[in-house]
């Protein structure tokens, strides 16, 4: 018997692909960030950040 797929219903390989390509190439620059933290932690320097710094408290709730 031959198997009946609606258009739209299965995702294309080469998107499949390609996700799965962006997914590993975040993962590696994740993994190269927080090893460059890391290293940053041993020599006593300060952490780069790149989004919104953590909101302070002022200690008056």
């Amino acid at each position: 018997m031959a198997e009946c797929v609606t258009p739209g219903h299965r995702k294309k390989p080469d998107t499949e692909a390609l996700r799965k390509e962006r997914a590993a190439q975040q993962l590696r620059e994740n993994l190269m960030r927080r090893k460059q933290q890391s290293r940053a932690r041993r020599k006593g320097e300060a952490d780069e950040t790149d989004g919104l710094p953590a909101s302070k408290t002022t200690g008056k709730d």
